[in-house]
């Protein structure tokens, strides 16, 4: 049983017993709920539906430990929040979503299969109408940034590139992400909310789970700002100023993803 299977070892007694119901109900529920949005797809209110429960199973997957539910249901609100119209290519692609959760949820996929199997498989977030067309390629990259005009700058760029984007708006969270689903970059913000991207940029080199992962930052520092003297060896530098277009290209050829 699922439930069994992620408390056993970190509770005991009538706490294991307590926690071990409420992750059963948790998991029924979501398989229950899933199923009722997939019903619903395309029907008015459904995509704000879709992305509350998203939010919300992210939250609870991740208080109950269930860390392939809890990156699955992100990368739904992800893709859900990139959504503009309900057509029926978006609606294929949010049900794909949907079931994947309920596979987790009802332990068809197992709690442990590593996530980055699986994510990988899940639809890409979408892309501009003008880059509908573009083959996608199995490369991801993680912009950990806070939405806004460069965000979405760099996200096209990727886009057009084929590359699959996902967008990560907390270090912490981010970290998590890193550690789970492996992406082939990540791109960070120098200046986060909380941890800063610096210290994201350093914990990710430096520990052996993630240290492999390409990375670059990108920052409005001045390059005498001695912060960046802490900026790890092997992790590019794209200056928000006139040169940002062309260090983001010296960024992904660096890494050999160009």
């Amino acid at each position: 049983m699922v439930a069994t299977t992620l408390t056993n070892g970190l509770y005991a007694g009538a706490t294991f017993t307590m926690v071990e119901n409420l992750l059963g109900e948790f998991l029924q529920d979501t398989a229950e709920t899933a199923r009722g949005l997939d019903q619903s797809l395309g029907q008015d209110g459904s995509l704000l539906a879709v992305r509350r429960f998203a939010f919300e199973t992210k939250g609870q997957a991740h208080n109950f430990g269930i860390p392939l539910l809890e990156m699955v249901s992100a990368r739904l609100e992800d893709y859900g929040s990139a959504v503009t119209t309900m057509d029926e290519v978006r609606i294929e692609h949010l049900r794909v979503y949907l079931d994947t959760i309920i596979d987790v949820a009802e332990g068809n996929i197992a709690p442990d299969e590593p996530a980055a199997n699986v994510v990988r498989t899940l639809p890409a977030r979408p892309a501009s109408p003008r880059m509908e067309d573009t083959d996608i390629r199995d490369v991801e990259v993680i912009l950990v940034m806070l939405h806004g005009a460069q965000t979405r700058f760099v996200e096209r760029e990727l886009q057009a590139c084929g590359y699959r984007v996902s967008i990560c708006t907390s270090t912490i969270a981010a970290l998590d992400h890193a550690i789970h689903t492996k992406p082939d970059m990540m791109i960070i913000s120098a200046i986060m909310p909380g941890m800063n991207g610096i210290d994201l940029a350093i914990a990710l080199s430096h520990m052996p789970d993630t240290r492999n992962i390409p990375l670059a930052l990108i920052t409005s520092l001045d390059a005498s700002d001695e912060r960046l003297q802490f900026v790890p060896e092997g992790v590019p530098l794209i200056s928000k100023s006139v040169r940002f277009g062309d260090d983001l290209a010296e960024a992904l050829s660096y890494h050999f993803l160009l």
